[in-house]
């Protein structure tokens, strides 16, 4: 009844916190499976309802966004995640949650899944359904993988793979770019300093060797295990014989803020075109079209 009634969002929101609340104190107190069962069940269904809101829902773009009534009267500003109360972690679950086909869905529901699994599973479909372009090689390759760190908590509304569904090292290497890339060719990989050993096993599966590197100064700060961290690494590695056009050397660190999660300054494809002025380029794990560039991945 509870589900039927809820009609705007922080009517569902307060659902979810309710749920979430039962089923921790559900298995803190040691309650039967079926108790625990049915209050997990219940979670998913609040999270997807929750979802399916928040994806019918105008999105904020950041000062006074109105929009329009049925009636087409203007109405208060659409409210934010944040005035909502909804962190962007939950809002990306749910929204998965609202979007996954049934049969991963119901695997989440009935506990045989868990939410990492089932998206993963439904976002390397996706991915395998994009395939990488077979009409010619390119010179110039550029990529931002989505790598796994091991550490995603998705199911706790965690850290890793909230933002975007991650690979692991072993499923990079498979991906065929030895095949899409020219003899005389030329590599610019982002990586963070967690993964900077396991890199180079995809470097190389991509028969490409290590040059050199640039150093990304975000100027803002974002918590690590070790450190304060704020930087990034952009790998130079070639295949055959392909040193720059352009012989201007640029400094090696690039201070910029940094914007969303994992975003990319543009003016780092900027810097490549002027390195490399000529020859067919591609941007792997592209997330919007660049001039003169081909892209791949699931966001284009």
């Amino acid at each position: 009844r509870a589900l039927i009634e809820a009609k705007t969002i922080q009517e569902k929101k307060k659902l979810v916190d309710i749920s979430a609340a039962a089923e921790t104190f559900a298995k803190r107190q040691g309650m039967s499976e079926e108790v625990q069962r049915a209050w997990h069940e219940f979670h998913i269904d609040t999270m997807k309802l929750l979802g399916e809101a928040l994806a019918e829902t105008p999105k904020a773009q950041g000062g006074k966004t109105y929009h329009k009534t049925p009636t087409g009267s203007i109405s208060e500003p659409v409210p934010t995640l944040s005035d909502i109360g909804i962190s962007k972690k939950v809002s990306m679950v749910a929204q998965k949650l609202a979007e996954m086909p049934p049969e991963q869905f119901e695997a989440v529901r009935e506990g045989t899944k868990t939410v990492t699994q089932a998206i993963r599973e439904v976002e390397h479909s996706k991915r395998k359904a994009i395939k990488l372009p077979t009409d010619g090689k390119f010179r110039v390759i550029y990529a931002d993988p989505p790598w796994e760190y091991g550490n995603s908590g998705l199911d706790q509304y965690g850290h890793a793979e909230r933002h975007y569904p991650t690979m692991k090292i072993k499923e990079l290497c498979a991906l065929p770019i030895r095949d899409i890339s020219e003899d005389d060719a030329v590599l610019f990989l982002w990586v963070t300093s967690p993964l900077l050993a396991e890199c180079f096993e995809v470097i190389k599966a991509w028969g490409f060797k290590y040059k050199s590197s640039f150093v990304w100064d975000k100027v803002k700060h974002n918590y690590g295990h070790y450190n304060s961290v704020r930087h990034e690494f952009l790998l130079i590695a070639t295949r055959g014989s392909c040193t720059p056009d352009d012989k201007k050397l640029r400094d090696s660190v690039i201070p910029i803020e940094r914007g969303e999660h994992s975003e990319k300054p543009d003016e780092f494809r900027k810097m490549i075109d002027e390195m490399y002025s000529s020859g067919s380029r591609i941007e792997l794990f592209a997330r919007k079209p660049a001039t003169g560039w081909k892209s791949w991945g699931n966001e284009p």
